[in-house]
């Protein structure tokens, strides 16, 4: 089945066959609307990406090489689609999209182990992240259920390649995901994927789908028509920084002698929280480890105010709310200003520390909710005012991170009594 796929998308290419863009959609529509439900956790959204990507296909189909691993293809533009959604809705509402982003987490939906809720809103941009063959391989093999001979065949290899480019490719999913937290191996992943990573498409919505996206989206428009624009740009600027990796890797073949400096940061000894002491202004902020709640708020507060290193920041978060910051970095930079991931992470610092300038926190009260959950009734004092709020912290394995603010912030004014 697969070695037709490009054939189809040439028929509908050279002669708008609609029979033929039909099948294909028939044949993937699972697929991208499964990719997009994981990555924007809303069904009606999904469908709204999953037709996107087909009509990004049709306006697409005549420049397609025939080479095209098709199901690959789509998957990555369902990532590149699903992240123009996601910026949209998170302009409008960041919180609330910090919330889902950690709802995902702890969905409660019975799954086949406890692997696939962990992995589920990682696992696409983890993918994203694979390079291209191994990104086909992964696709083909867990998504598709294609056999590894089949894998192989597709990516113009044997069975014994084909594997090695899986395992390969499972082993770097695995080091993703420990990561942000979760801890399992490349078995459990592998059976975690297969077994979840596909479900049915709503229904009619291939036919609704396939009606759209023949006419290349011609009648779409409003949020429909800026997903289109959005990621059709994010897929070209994608195109050129490869071209411009390329371009380096020749340089570099040629003979030009680059000096590439890594700053490599070691996290420091942890200095012990100061017995009895509960008022903490921010000129005492230190890194204070993880081996308690209070102290990993410590190095919580010290990392967002007093560091400008984004790995020391998402150690110490939970992998829900690593995942959210890394969202809210990733799409925020395809924002007007700033326009790089780098500018948007020192921008985020910069207002951090100033934030905190002069300001600090006190520890009011602390409430267990279970083994693994604390909250922090914390008084914050900053340039924006003061306010009391419940620190969430979760522990994770034998460590506590900083898991968000659930419920709403009681604001007051600066010199309110209190």
């Amino acid at each position: 089945m697969m070695t037709d796929d490009m054939e189809m998308v040439r028929d509908y290419a050279s002669h708008q066959s609609e029979p033929a863009f039909a099948t294909l959609v028939d044949r993937y529509v699972n697929l991208v609307f499964s990719a997009a439900q994981r990555q924007v956790g809303d069904p009606h959204l999904a469908e709204e990406v999953t037709q996107t990507v087909f009509i990004i296909l049709a306006r697409k189909a005549a420049s397609l090489g025939q080479d095209t691993i098709l199901p690959s293809w789509l998957h990555r533009t369902a990532v590149y689609v699903a992240a123009d959604a996601l910026k949209s809705r998170h302009r409008r509402a960041r919180r609330d999209q910090e919330a889902h982003m950690q709802s995902l987490l702890n969905d409660p939906t019975p799954a086949t182990d406890e692997t696939w809720p962990q992995i589920a809103p990682l696992l696409d941009n983890a993918i994203a992240g694979l390079n291209a063959s191994e990104r086909h391989a992964i696709v083909l093999r867990y998504f598709e259920n294609r056999s590894l001979a089949e894998v192989g065949h597709a990516l113009g290899a044997n069975e014994d390649a084909a594997r090695m480019r899986v395992n390969r490719a499972l082993e770097k999913l695995r080091k993703f995901f420990a990561k942000s937290g979760v801890t399992s191996t490349t078995a459990i992943i592998a059976g975690a994927i297969s077994a979840n990573s596909i479900h049915a498409a709503p229904t009619g919505l291939a036919n609704s789908v396939t009606a759209v996206a023949i006419t290349k989206g011609a009648a779409v428009g409003g949020s429909t028509l800026t997903l289109i624009k959005g990621a059709l740009k994010l897929m070209a600027w994608t195109k050129a920084k490869t071209t411009v990796a390329i371009g380096l890797a020749v340089v570099l073949a040629a003979g030009t002698m680059t000096i590439l400096v890594i700053q490599i940061w070691h996290e420091p000894r942890p200095k012990p929280m100061p017995p009895g002491v509960t008022d903490y202004p921010r000129s005492s902020w230190v890194f204070a480890g993880y081996a308690d709640p209070q102290a990993a708020l410590m190095s919580y507060m010290w990392a967002r105010a007093c560091q400008t290193n984004r790995e020391v920041f998402t150690a110490t978060l939970t992998p829900a709310q690593k995942n959210a910051y890394e969202t809210m970095i990733r799409y925020n930079r395809l924002l007007p200003q700033p326009h790089s991931e780098a500018a948007t992470v020192a921008d985020t610092f910069k207002r951090s520390s100033d934030e905190w300038q002069n300001g600090g926190y006190q520890i009011l009260d602390q409430q267990s909710v279970s083994a693994d959950r604390v909250l922090v009734h914390v008084d914050t004092r900053s340039t924006l005012g003061e306010a009391e709020e419940h620190v969430s912290m979760s522990k994770i394995g034998n460590e506590w991170k900083y898991d968000g603010i659930p419920g709403e912030i009681k604001l007051r004014a600066l010199n309110a009594n209190r």
